[in-house]
């Protein structure tokens, strides 16, 4: 998955983490159709230490050891999803 990101998106494990760490807001659930899945996929647009924004989607597992994130995808959110974050995702 990371050299998929790096490759396909430009972001990296670390951009990943760097969003998680300075996210100043709620994650999102996409409940779109195609979407779905179970546990169900969600999302949020971070910043990384350089101010890049990245949207971030994962899915978040329970374990006998805890959570577990898994990153679905990261790339550069459009101004849509951008619009949509600032109005829903906000705290």
């Amino acid at each position: 998955m990371a050299a998929k990101l790096a490759e396909k998106h430009g972001v990296t494990a670390d951009d990943v983490r760097q969003c998680f760490e300075n996210r100043d807001g709620g994650f999102l659930e996409d409940d779109r159709e195609q979407h779905r899945t179970d546990p169900p996929t969600q999302w949020f647009i971070g910043e990384t230490n350089q101010r890049r924004k990245v949207k971030v989607v994962f899915i978040q597992r329970q374990t006998a050891s805890g959570v577990r994130i898994d990153i679905r995808s990261a790339f550069p959110p459009n101004e849509e999803e951008i619009r949509i974050y600032e109005k829903f995702g906000r705290r």
